[in-house]
């Protein structure tokens, strides 16, 4: 093959202070791993040197260590976009030493080729097949790759072993016009296939080809407990109790589900209620529930950006492909989330919630309002154009000192418009068509841990007269008690007027 082959160490010589880097993947799969290690130690020896050395970064959504905490801990990284999951780049962020421009997933693409932000010049793809003509066939995730492909002006390429060639076909690489030239996006079922198979590549772009054989580094999920799977058993009941009123078609709808042990017991407790027929999944992540669920024929189809699995269950995948290649496209995450076609195709979107308040506003970010947790993914994408948008939380954090449920969202991503579920532990509350005082007066029954129940009824108490009855002076009060006393229950209302 005409390309270069280099070494790790080589492609980084090659990277400079300032260089603005795109990468391949979503989530830890189909990140780069070896270049971005490299990367970390020349930084390093840069800074010893009394060098600066910092980059810019875009990705799909967070990585593996390789690339945010190794780059993190070598303090390499100027500035971050759009979402992370990364300890030692969370503390990153939150202590400014790297800046963090939070966005919805589907809207980086565009906002890199309309030139809203920096322009990447570097690209590192991770790919299990590259051509001589500079098709590039990626791994297990496809994130951002397209616009990076298109958009930087030298490509390296890690060449993975350990992803199999045969992999070749599970994705669909399709970019949609900038306006204004735009079509509709011709997706009409989770299934339609409307792009490529690959990425085409000027190879002149291609500055070089590292080969590896380097696993994805998604770790394992925390196993269900009690608290979520009786959030599953409250999602998979209200779904089917919506199916017998006729509100939910008998036929069912596609599903989004965001990632993690919530969403992995959400969607098992889905596959064993009897009364939901097998679904589709058109979401971000496909993860280890899906993959069970497909093998037990529950979801019959599955469109998404990452096969974020646990690697017993990729390797599985890995092994049965003639079986997966008919279930499983990947797509660039400004298709998997795009907001037309979570609306044409009527999703019943499933996503945690860092925190709700009693009016049904969500924070999905902040802790304590100011501390980054890792973005705010794809839930915006999703909630604002689903069919049903539904936010999940256990009800409380900390053995009971933090509730999940306060009286005022210390930092607001999804606002009550666009919030028409919330279940916990304890329950259901239905928001649609309800007012503020009965939304508030519906979560405080049905979610709150009973511990916090009387504290928000007595909120309320103090609220101002009006259509949303806040109390601007106490309304952060759970907040102020925490960072004070490190246990909401301790909020004394007495502090506090009537207003």
């Amino acid at each position: 093959m005409a390309y270069k082959r280099m070494s790790a160490e080589e492609a980084a010589a090659l990277i400079i202070n300032d260089d603005v880097i795109g990468f391949s993947g979503f989530t830890a799969a189909g990140c780069p791993k070896a270049i971005t290690l490299a990367l970390a130690k020349k930084a390093e020896a840069e800074h010893a040197k009394g060098n600066p050395f910092k980059v810019g970064i875009y990705t799909g959504a967070s990585t593996g260590d390789s690339i945010d905490g190794a780059l993190s801990r070598a303090h390499a990284i100027k500035f971050r976009s759009p979402y992370q999951s990364n300890k030692d780049m969370r503390n990153e962020l939150n202590a400014h030493e790297a800046q963090y421009f939070d966005l919805h997933l589907s809207e980086l693409p565009q906002y890199l080729r309309y030139g809203f932000l920096p322009k990447p010049t570097t690209g590192i793809l991770e790919a299990c097949e590259i051509t001589e003509d500079g098709k590039i066939y990626l791994t297990s995730a496809v994130g951002i790759a397209p616009t990076i492909a298109r958009l930087a002006d030298k490509i390296f390429i890690e060449l993975n072993k350990y992803h199999p060639k045969e992999l070749a076909g599970i994705h669909d690489i399709y970019e949609p016009s900038d306006p204004p030239y735009r079509k509709e996006i011709p997706v009409y079922s989770p299934s339609d296939r409307i792009g490529t198979t690959y990425i085409q590549i000027d190879p002149a772009k291609i500055v070089g080809v590292v080969e590896t054989d380097l696993p994805n580094e998604v770790g394992g999920f925390t196993p269900s407990d009690d608290v979520t799977n009786k959030i599953g058993a409250n999602v998979a009941n209200f779904l089917s109790t919506e199916m017998k009123a006729g509100r939910i078609p008998a036929s069912f709808l596609p599903v989004q589900s965001g990632v993690g042990n919530v969403a992995n017991a959400v969607l098992g407790a889905m596959g064993a209620n009897e009364d939901i027929p097998p679904f589709e999944v058109y979401t971000e992540v496909i993860q280890d529930a899906v993959i069970d669920l497909m093998k037990e024929g529950n979801v019959k189809f599955a469109s998404g950006c990452s096969l974020t699995v646990s690697t017993p269950v990729l390797e599985e995948v890995y092994g049965n492909l003639d079986f997966f290649k008919k279930r499983i496209l990947l797509r660039p995450q400004e298709i998997s989330n795009n907001p037309e076609i979570a609306r044409r195709l009527g999703l019943i979107s499933i996503n945690t919630a860092l925190e709700a308040d009693i009016f049904g506003n969500i924070n999905s970010t902040h802790v304590v309002g100011t501390k980054m947790m890792n973005g705010i993914g794809g839930s915006g994408d999703f909630c604002r154009n689903a069919y049903l948008s539904i936010f999940t939380t256990p009800s409380t954090a900390k053995d009971g000192k933090i509730s999940a449920i306060v009286p005022m969202v210390s930092h607001l991503d999804h606002s009550e418009h666009s919030v028409k579920i919330l279940i916990t532990e304890h329950g259901v509350a239905d928001l649609r068509g309800l007012s503020p005082i009965q939304r508030a007066e519906t979560i405080i029954e049905n979610c709150v841990a009973p511990e916090y129940k009387d504290l928000l009824r007595q909120y309320l108490n103090l609220g101002q007269k009006g259509h949303t009855p806040q109390n601007m002076k106490s309304a952060l009060a759970f907040h102020s008690t925490f960072n004070k006393t490190g246990d909401m229950r301790k909020v004394d209302w007495s502090e506090y007027e009537v207003i």
